[in-house]
């Protein structure tokens, strides 16, 4: 019996200290990162180049994906307006049949968005990435991020770490009922995402030559 309730313990302590861990970790990326999230195109600066994180246009269940939807609009929404004059579209193309940068570029080019405004990053496999290869491969030194609210913070982070100066346009979210796994999945990437930048060091998937974007 003794040993059970020593067990428990330790148990029981080990939990609370990867909670705290994550709620530490969570408290800091978001409070770090807050003040530059914006929902009005109005309050937003003007930069030249905004970069759209990926994600699939078809949810698990082979319906049309809401964040991608609300991605798009939010990012044509903003080059209509003037707040950015390029758009570098960056996701994962892992396989022939999954390519989310030529979805984006797809659902933009219906929404008004000119071909000559945008740019393809085909090897933004992870938010790292993309924000990586945004500076070292297109040269930038200062964006506007679009993606949804909840997602935002961490790519500011990431920014931050990189000394990329970022602002963000949040896209519309969707309800909390239903995208619950998606915001809980958030909660353990950001202290993943403290990891991989202060302990692992990770690098990009893929980097390659750089490229010049053209910029009118």
């Amino acid at each position: 019996m003794r040993e059970i309730k020593s067990i428990l313990k330790n148990l029981l302590f080990f939990t609370a200290m990867v909670l705290t861990l994550i709620i530490t970790c969570n408290l800091w990326v978001i409070f770090s990162t807050h003040s530059r999230v914006h929902t009005t195109l109005e309050k937003i600066p003007e930069n030249e180049v905004a970069l759209v994180l990926g994600t699939s246009k078809k949810s698990i269940d082979g319906m049309p994906n809401e964040f991608f939807k609300y991605r798009m609009e939010a990012a044509a929404d903003l080059f209509k307006h003037g707040g950015i004059k390029h758009l570098i579209l960056s996701g994962d193309n892992n396989t022939r049949y999954y390519n989310e940068p030529a979805d984006m570029k797809t659902a933009l080019l219906a929404l008004g968005v000119p071909t000559k405004a945008i740019t393809l990053d085909y090897a933004g496999f992870r938010t790292l990435d993309s924000i990586i290869r945004c500076k070292e491969i297109f040269g930038q030194e200062k964006i506007t991020i679009v993606t949804q609210k909840f997602h935002s913070y961490r790519a500011l982070f990431i920014s931050d770490f990189y000394e990329l100066q970022a602002e963000v346009y949040a896209a519309q979210n969707i309800p909390l009922t239903e995208s619950i796994q998606v915001v809980v999945r958030e909660l353990f990437a950001r202290p993943k995402a403290i990891i991989d930048l202060y302990l692992l060091k990770k690098s990009p998937k893929f980097l390659g030559e750089k490229e010049v974007l053209e910029i009118e």
